[in-house]
């Protein structure tokens, strides 16, 4: 009975770690992954978005 508590223990020593590894890449992921696309996106939309404050209007005015 106790070879049989033992081989339990191994496996779910093994789903632990495999677990914790997971987890510890999706915390990550979660943390990081947002930071990287935000600064990404914001240099570009600050580039691209340029438009001046007052625009010209040409056409007969009445």
């Amino acid at each position: 009975m106790n070879s049989n508590s033992q081989s339990a223990n191994s496996t779910d020593t093994y789903s632990q770690r495999l677990a914790d590894i997971v987890g510890t890449a999706i915390a990550l992921l979660t943390l990081i992954l947002p930071v990287f696309v935000i600064a990404h996106y914001s240099s570009t939309n600050v580039q691209n978005n340029q438009q001046p404050a007052i625009q010209n209007v040409k056409g007969s005015q009445d």
